[in-house]
């Protein structure tokens, strides 16, 4: 299925300045309310369903030329258009 990017932004942000916008993502999710995603001229509103996927991803990433590599940890809510999904596996994050 071809992907369509809706909205994009990466930028170097400090510990505290990215578990405020996390924190932001889950109060929205506890309220059920949706959550609107903007940066200068880009915006996107999104209305996650109740039970969504929750996909949680830590990569590394080795350049094909050796060196260092790139940690990442990825945190994706997934769903269908106007349907609900959920997954059955449990997750701890601590």
């Amino acid at each position: 299925m071809p992907e369509e990017v809706l909205f994009e932004t990466e930028r170097r942000m400090d510990q505290t300045e990215i578990a405020s916008y996390l924190r932001t993502v889950a109060e929205k999710l506890e309220s059920g309310e949706d959550i609107t995603l903007s940066a200068g001229d880009q915006s996107v509103t999104l209305t996650p369903p109740a039970q969504p996927t929750f996909e949680v991803k830590a990569e590394r990433e080795t350049p094909s030329g050796g060196g260092q590599g790139e940690l990442s940890i990825e945190f994706e809510l997934e769903w269908d258009e106007g349907g609900e999904q959920g997954g059955d596996s449990s997750l701890n994050i601590e």
